[in-house]
């Protein structure tokens, strides 16, 4: 087995188990490998901790407006990677892979209010392979099932970096769709708001001299405030009173 067939075998195992891999590496990463104030600075870490949630704000609205405009099943079929059509409109003209690149972001803004150094160097090692995997597993299907449509596109849209210079025409005629926005993407916003929260509260709570529990208890409102959102966007859903078609 070669390189190239390793890391897409390794890519097929975590498109299956991301939901699951991503948060326990999360996790496991920022509660044993405490939390480091930039150079030293509580004053210069909140700026910084400023960056990481605008870096991550970034992301979200990134992903936002690619589910906003063109819509792919990101969770493919049976956990496997799948298609039906080759998305190649809205953001998928700027880039082939504008979701991961919002995800890299929101993943960029956590480790970096984090700002662990092994955090970083096993956080972008880990990420980094499995990114690979994922795309290199799906770049394999869809070139497998649309062939030299796909090896036109890959031609013409840059993997990871947004060329903005086909975004006019691609998105001529089409419209945002906010619903959409809301329906599938609720979950993946409250998962890192609710992350970067905790986070920052453990980070004060860890250097800061704070009670890690009365740290918490400074950001309940808000956490309350964002379930609660998203258990109403939950109940409306299932009972199909929100729905990315307007009534």
């Amino acid at each position: 087995m070669n390189l190239s067939d390793s890391i897409i075998r390794i890519g097929d195992w975590f498109f299956k188990y991301r939901n699951i891999a991503f948060p326990v590496m999360l996790v496991a990463l920022f509660t044993t490998l405490p939390p480091r104030p930039f150079m030293g600075s509580p004053v210069i870490d909140a700026w910084t901790d400023m960056l990481g949630l605008l870096l991550a704000l970034a992301g979200s609205a990134l992903r936002a407006w690619v589910i906003g405009l063109a819509y792919i099943k990101r969770g493919g079929l049976d956990k496997k990677v799948h298609a039906d059509t080759l998305v190649s409109s809205g953001m998928f003209a700027v880039c082939r892979n504008p979701l991961y690149v919002g995800n890299a972001l929101v993943l960029l803004g956590l480790f970096v209010v984090h700002n662990n150094a092994l955090a970083w160097l096993v956080g972008l090692a880990f990420f980094g392979v499995a990114y690979w995997g994922i795309v290199a597993a799906e770049e394999k299907f869809l070139l497998e099932k649309f062939g030299d449509d796909y090896r036109a596109y890959c031609a013409r849209v840059n993997r990871f970096w947004p060329d903005f210079s086909q975004y006019r025409e691609a998105v001529a005629g089409m419209d945002f769709n906010w619903r959409r926005v809301v329906i599938k993407d609720y979950s993946t916003v409250y998962t890192w708001v609710a992350g970067m929260m905790v986070l920052i509260s453990w980070e004060h709570a860890y250097w800061g001299g704070a009670n890690f529990l009365d740290a918490l208890r400074a950001i309940l409102i808000p956490l309350g405030i964002a379930t609660a959102l998203v258990l109403l966007i939950r109940v409306l859903k299932k009972r199909g009173m929100l729905s990315e078609h307007a009534a």
